[in-house]
């Protein structure tokens, strides 16, 4: 019975610090909201996922964001499109994904890296637009990948203009500062 009890005081510590670290990004009525993340664990820890509506972003658009911590060059950052195509997270939405064309510098919450534009085939066949975004902070990086059936400078405006809001910059800061 004591056992038990310190076991669930454990748990519940752990899980009242987990909540209590946790930073809600509010949606500021542009039509994105937050959604769980949809992936299985892999090497890394989950990151933000969110969703705009149709009526806010043209259709359906579902962006999905996190920090990779110690993954990065420190001394070149995000170099070339190849890094973009290897750490983007693509490959959770599906592993049949193709460049559009080369990708373009770009900076993000005070971070250097790219973006590179891409076609998606779905695993039931469909095919979706796709957007993905690697950006550098000394070691560390974030990623994040934008999906959705919409126009490609669509969605890339979508998504960076997105990922620009307040609300995510300051938890994009905070997520490499392990806060």
């Amino acid at each position: 019975m004591r056992r038990w009890l310190l076991t669930a005081l454990a748990v519940a510590i752990c899980t009242a610090s987990a909540f209590a670290g946790y930073q809600h990004v509010r949606s500021n009525g542009d039509g994105w909201r937050e959604i769980a993340w949809p992936f299985p664990r892999d090497g890394w820890p989950a990151g933000r996922a969110f969703r705009c509506d149709t009526a806010a972003c043209g259709g359906e658009v579902e962006l999905y964001v996190r920090p990779k911590i110690g993954f990065c060059n420190c001394d070149s950052g995000v170099a070339d499109d190849d890094e973009v195509d290897r750490v983007a997270d693509l490959d959770l939405i599906s592993e049949r994904f193709v460049p559009l064309e080369p990708g373009k510098v770009v900076r993000l919450a005070e971070m250097p890296g790219r973006v590179r534009t891409y076609d998606l085939r779905m695993p039931d066949g469909s095919q979706n637009s796709a957007v993905g975004i690697a950006v550098s902070r000394r070691c560390d990086l974030l990623v994040a990948v934008a999906q959705g059936k919409g126009s490609m400078p669509g969605l890339q405006h979508l998504a960076l203009d997105f990922l620009a809001s307040n609300n995510v910059t300051q938890w994009m800061t905070d997520a490499l500062d392990g806060r």
